[in-house]
């Protein structure tokens, strides 16, 4: 939504957004940001909506009881959704849509980074704060470039997917998150047939291979895909693996990132980017909010922050950081009620086979961001599981007792891993957890 705000303000909109954690006394850093464009910021108490707004934007997550949803009804105000207005944006220019249902922020901003660095002026949309502009003092999830060019992120947990016609689209992977392989699939189907030029796809997975349209177009690390990765080695916080036999060296962590860079080359490539300008681009690349980032290191002991919420992202950013250290203490908080329920078997399996016998898993109490929910399940599920296969897993139900909890384990040569999503007092938390060391 933030992202939206500013790129149609970007363009000359006048543009106003509320969010419950908005203050006019005591302003978050994303409400101060959004201020600083000139976006006006009000509490979600419907103040900020008038006879005079021309449209009212929502996510999916805000529910027709909302005080602003029935504002606008009341004013016949018409009310859209957030993927409906970014289709409408991106039909205005020739957009790169990246789907799949894990590392899309991260191949989205590879993109777009590929694609600065090599003169073509892109334009942004996106789900986390790229580094680089994060460092403007921006939220970095957007950006208006001077090209026709734009990158998106597109979703598939909603099924928004579908209302995207882009130029270019690539997708990822596919995994039980939010919905079924069944209904994913078709959701990935449907965006292959909007895709007006080149269909992108990963070779690593056997599902998405099946929705290629031309090999050479396509990605992976098996012999068949046009863009092939090997040799992959991690060196401290930086990767090292070559594609079609050019070097690529990139400071991130964690194989997934091969995978990431892997499809943003191809999709370069689809432009007309050589994979040797790609790889040069890639050297400079400084990743995105909370993806294996790291936050410091305090008496031997690395503390990094990742926005993994679910079972593969999970797994994922624990390998990268057992390359790392020679023990991970790994927190993850479940970031819905419905999500845990949904993805419970599945965690507890993936986190079972990939914790070492010296690492630990710890989960605390599911976060609740509002609204109907049905809370019948918490972290206990799969601790419970993960216990029962011999692996070291811990429940610490409330998380204000973590920074002494991971303290009193933490030693020398150590990675204190946290994991989670939707939850804004994340970042701060992993902060406190180092700082407490």
């Amino acid at each position: 939504m933030s992202a939206i705000a500013q790129y149609l303000k970007g363009i000359g909109k006048n543009v106003a957004g509320s969010d419950r954690l908005f203050n006019r006394h005591n302003k978050i850093l994303i409400q101060e940001q959004l201020e600083k464009q000139g976006i006006q910021c009000f509490f979600q108490d419907g103040s900020g909506i008038t006879g005079s707004t021309e449209a009212v934007i929502v996510s999916t997550a805000v529910e027709e009881i909302n005080i602003e949803y029935q504002k606008a009804k009341e004013l016949g105000i018409p009310i859209m959704k957030r993927s409906e207005l970014l289709a409408a944006i991106s039909l205005s220019k020739r957009t790169i849509a990246v789907g799949g249902t894990s590392g899309k922020s991260t191949t989205t901003a590879m993109i777009f980074h590929i694609l600065q660095e090599n003169g073509y002026s892109p334009s942004l949309i996106t789900g986390a704060g790229l580094t680089a502009i994060l460092k403007l003092g921006l939220p970095g999830n957007a950006w208006v470039g001077e090209s026709d060019w734009l990158v998106i992120e597109s979703d598939e947990s909603d099924g928004s997917i579908v209302n995207y016609y882009p130029e270019i689209s690539v997708v990822l992977n596919v995994e039980r998150d939010h919905k079924e392989f069944d209904d994913l699939m078709q959701l990935f189907s449907t965006f292959r047939e909007h895709t007006r030029g080149s269909f992108i796809v990963n070779h690593d997975h056997a599902l998405i291979k099946t929705l290629s349209q031309d090999a050479k177009n396509d990605f992976g690390t098996v012999d068949g895909a046009g863009y092939t990765g090997k040799d992959f080695k991690q060196s401290g916080f930086q990767i090292l693996f070559s594609v079609n036999g050019v070097p690529f060296k990139i400071p991130l962590i964690g194989k997934h990132n091969m995978e990431n860079a892997l499809a943003a080359t191809a999709v370069s490539g689809a432009i007309g980017i050589g994979i040797e300008n790609s790889a040069k681009a890639l050297e400079s690349y400084v990743g995105i909010y909370r993806r294996t980032q790291l936050v410091g290191e305090k008496n031997g002991v690395y503390v990094i922050d990742d926005f993994a919420h679910n079972p593969s992202e999970v797994e994922s950013a624990i390998k990268a950081c057992q390359q790392i250290g020679d023990r991970v203490i790994a927190w993850f908080q479940p970031h819905g009620y419905g999500p845990l329920r949904f993805m419970q078997e599945e965690l507890a399996e993936k986190v079972s086979k990939v914790l070492r016998d010296k690492d630990c898993f710890i989960m605390s109490d599911v976060y609740y961001a509002g609204g109907t929910v049905n809370k019948d399940i918490d972290s206990d599920v799969v601790i419970n599981e993960v216990q029962k296969k011999s692996k070291h897993a811990l429940l610490v139900n409330d998380r204000s007792k973590l920074p002494g909890v991971v303290k009193d384990m933490a030693q020398p040569g150590n990675v204190i891993l946290m994991m989670g999503a939707r939850d804004p007092s994340l970042s701060d938390f992993a902060v406190e957890v180092l700082e407490n060391l």
